[in-house]
């Protein structure tokens, strides 16, 4: 830049000469300077273009300034004059005094300072002025439109205030700019289409500045921009903007964007940064893309996005919302840059969570090798990520403990003393994690523009904290963007969700590291519960913890708490790259009575002891109870209880043991075992729940129970309405039973080959059902199917005479199938005193 050059010599040649005079006015403007923003240090006993006594601060701290800058090489080297103050992070109150107008000034920097009051209309009578900086302070009021008038002017940097207005249309006169940032402000109005003048901009940001959409084309125009940034942009969708002139760095985050990606983006190779998430993109990924290997941070998440090309991204994948790639590390092999298509296979280091993958495509590891998958499939808002649903539970929670950036605490609480699990992995820019237990998290973006000491996603408090469970608040997670924590194999019910706060990357003195303000938005479940929070506001200072609680409704076992960071609060204090969610403790506790040995009727299985209740009694063929278990491990069973003085008791009991464990399939339930005490049948089996008949027939694909049988609903449903069944059968008119919904869109012929299937199935004798071997050759057409004939004057007591095991079914077609023996599968003894017994 012109003016740092131009300052770095004034200030050579001035102090260089030491004769030179600061004139009396100046100096009585620096008076007044240093009582209305309370500036102590500078003593007016020396000549302030001395460098001595305050006037400048000699190798100081990174980002802290304290300079008076002067330029005496007038009249003879003998008169100075100020051109440049910079007290950046001096921790300067009161406000920007009017006096300032009155002189010659190329550079003002007052960043990082709780300077309030507004922006003083006389400052645009610096005609000299190059560099306006303003950031990080307390500001009110408007833009002066005067400013429009500034003839030199290269930096307008009003971030991090509370300005508020439009931007005045005089600021289309300021054609010098080179950089102009307004973010996280209060301003109104849309992105003016005037900016198209500043032909000389070079930076441009305007993340959360209150502004809305849509952006100008006309911004086209600005063909020297190397770093755009604009986000959370309210107002209509808006196509891509013509921007392929973009040098470095292009952000275009939640700008209400729809439409494909532009295929020319692919030819911006100098691109450093590309973050286009939150939009509405959709269609494929250009092919272009795979140009963009110098690109250190991509960001392409959607919403609502279209499939991608299956040769390049697998079948039916789908852009959507955090595609972060960090393509340092993206090709495997450079031969891969000579290819003009380019596969998620090549992606090394990469972040696809909270995407829109269609299931088909995704993969039940939520990060293999170095790619983050979480939330990744289709249909998120339906409930549990896709990648998720494979795990397996061995056991339900009702309660999730998490010391989030710290290890494991024991902590007394209301409820009883509480282990809070250690949550130390260092996570970053892209990363899932799971516990050993029921519970992971995933964090994503990457922090730009940063000096922090160390690159870290989990910060450490170097001051103590007082009150109750401190220890809570020793550490914190961190991310740029977002991080979700999420709670699986939960019991589903109503939660009371319990996050643990506290504000220690601030300081409670009286330095500009106390003026940073960190906002963000909460959601729970998926839903907004709190915008725009502020952890140091909430609390009432930094280093003081507080606990914000929420009720959370678990509906499919999964719990989900993310928080967001939508461009507001500071990000250049303490130091640049302090900003986005802060989360020191999760914990989470039920607003029911969980399952428990106290509560309901115990018995024991395998030396677990179980606590039942019945949920439901069907009577299908036998008398039977199923109830809800829960083993001692938490582990939720479903209790088969047979009748009691049944026969056909007796033999289910016997071949659901041998049948059952010895065949595993994923169509199959899992028994987990048996019990047999007094006349007690137990059976135990693992527990299956959000099924149903109506979901099975007519649910969605992904609402369908992966263990529900089409043809167990089918042969419900003709139980249920058997008696019209045979009334229709008589009256040779089956095909009533078929829904009326599916009006001609079937083959006859094969239902009416499944309805007297099915009928055969549901015989009221049962040595006349077939078997299901004999069922799936009738189906697949290998044998033939005899028409149904009902036997109304059948009786129970006839179907409990005739369900002798091994008798022949009497039928005309023959059954043809293969089957195995009960003892052939899984041999059983059980002591034949025990069926004299229970028969008593």
């Amino acid at each position: 830049m012109f003016f740092p050059r131009l300052l770095a010599l004034i200030c050579l040649v001035g102090f260089a000469s030491g004769t030179g005079v600061l004139p009396d006015d100046e100096v009585e403007s620096l008076r007044v300077i240093a009582r209305s923003m309370g500036k102590r240090d500078w003593n007016f006993d020396v000549d302030p273009c001395s460098g001595l006594s305050g006037w400048v601060t000699q190798n100081p701290d990174k980002g802290f300034e304290n300079a008076v800058t002067c330029n005496c090489t007038f009249a003879n080297n003998t008169v100075c004059h100020i051109v440049s103050i910079d007290l950046t992070r001096n921790y300067l109150n009161g406000t920007i005094p009017p006096e300032w107008g009155s002189m010659n000034l190329v550079n003002i920097s007052l960043l990082g300072n709780p300077i309030t009051g507004s922006i003083p209309v006389q400052l645009a009578n610096i005609s000299t002025l190059a560099n306006l900086t303003l950031e990080c302070n307390q500001l009110s009021g408007t833009i002066p439109p005067e400013l429009g008038n500034l003839p030199r002017i290269e930096k307008l940097l009003f971030g991090s205030n509370n300005l508020t207005g439009e931007l005045p249309e005089t600021l289309a006169k300021l054609t010098t700019l080179r950089e102009f940032r307004i973010s996280d402000n209060n301003f109104r109005g849309s992105i003016p289409s005037f900016i198209q003048n500043w032909t000389n901009i070079e930076k441009l940001m305007i993340q959360a500045s209150g502004l809305t959409g849509p952006i100008p084309s006309s911004i086209a125009s600005l063909t020297k921009l190397t770093d755009l940034r604009i986000s959370d942009l309210n107002g209509n969708e808006t196509t891509f903007p013509p921007l392929s002139t973009i040098g470095k760095t292009l952000i275009l985050r939640s700008c209400n964007i729809v439409g494909e990606l532009p295929s020319y983006i692919g030819e911006m190779t100098g691109l450093k940064v590309l973050d286009l998430s939150f939009n509405k993109l959709s269609g494929p990924i250009p092919n272009s893309f795979a140009r963009l290997f110098d690109t250190d941070y991509m960001e392409l998440p959607n919403r609502d996005a279209a499939k991608l090309d299956a040769d390049r991204w697998g079948n039916n994948v789908q852009l959507s919302p955090i595609f972060f790639i960090e393509i340092t590390c993206y090709f495997q092999a450079k031969k891969i840059l000579r290819q003009e298509s380019w596969h998620l296979s090549d992606i090394v280091c990469s972040d696809l969570s909270y995407n829109n993958l269609t299931s088909e495509s995704s993969t039940s590891n939520c990060q293999p090798r170095d790619l983050n998958l979480f939330a990744s499939s289709k249909g998120n808002t339906s409930g549990i990520v896709y990648c998720l649903r494979h795990v397996r539970c061995e056991r339900r929670y009702s309660s999730l403990h998490i010391n989030c950036g710290g290890r494991q605490e024991r902590v007394a609480r209301p409820r009883g003393t509480a282990t809070y699990e250690e949550d130390t992995n260092s996570g970053g820019p892209s990363s899932f994690t799971t516990s050993r237990t029921n519970w992971g998290f995933s964090s994503t973006g990457h922090f730009l523009d940063e000096d922090r000491p160390i690159d870290s996603f989990v910060w450490s408090n170097s001051s103590s904290i007082s009150g109750p469970n401190s220890q809570l608040y020793m550490n914190a997670r961190l991310s740029p963007i977002s991080l979700t924590y999420y709670g699986f194999c939960m019991i589903n019910g109503n939660y009371t969700v319990y996050l643990h706060f506290a504000e220690i990357m601030f300081t409670s003195d009286r330095t500009y590291s106390s003026l940073g303000r960190r906002i963000f938005n909460i959601y729970i479940q998926g839903n907004l519960v709190w915008k725009d929070f502020n952890i140091e506001y909430e609390a009432g200072g930094v280093n003081k913890g507080i606990t914000k609680n929420f009720t959370a409704i678990v509906t499919d076992n999964t719990l989900d708490i993310r928080f967001s960071w939508a461009g507001k609060g500071t990000t250049v204090i303490p130091v640049r790259g302090v900003y986005g969610p802060l989360i020191s403790a999760i914990s989470v506790d039920p607003d029911f009575t969980p399952p428990s040995v106290e509560n309901g009727n115990s018995t024991s299985v395998g030396g677990n002891s179980i606590s039942v209740g019945v949920i439901v009694g069907i009577a299908v063929g036998v008398l039977l109870t199923i109830l809800l278990g829960l083993l001692s491990d938490g582990t939720i069973i479903a209790v088969k209880q047979l009748s009691a003085k049944s026969k056909q008791g007796n033999r289910e009991f016997v071949n659901e043991i041998g049948m059952i464990s010895a065949l595993q399939h994923p169509h199959l339930v899992k028994l987990y075992g048996c019990c047999i005490e007094g006349n007690q049948l137990l059976l135990i089996y693992e527990y299956l729940e959000n099924n149903s008949l109506a979901r099975a027939l007519f649910g969605k694909p992904q609402d369908a129970y992966e263990k529900g049988h089409m043809w167990i609903c089918f042969v419900i449903y003709l139980l249920m309405d058997q008696v019209n069944a045979n009334s229709l059968k008589e009256e040779r008119n089956l095909m009533e039973l078929v829904d009326p919904r599916l009006e001609s869109n079937f083959n006859k012929e094969e239902v009416m080959t499944a309805i007297n299937i099915g009928l055969h199935c549901t015989n009221v004798i049962a040595a006349e059902r077939p078997n299901m071997s004999a069922v799936v050759s009738m189906l697949e057409g290998k044998v033939g199917v005899r028409e149904f004939v009902s036997e109304p004057s059948a009786s129970t007591g006839k179907m409990n005479s005739n369900t002798d095991e091994g008798q022949s079914i009497s039928m005309d077609v023959p059954w043809t199938a293969s089957s195995a023996s009960t003892s052939d599968l899984y041999p059983l003894i059980v002591d034949t005193g025990y069926w004299e017994k229970r028969d008593q």
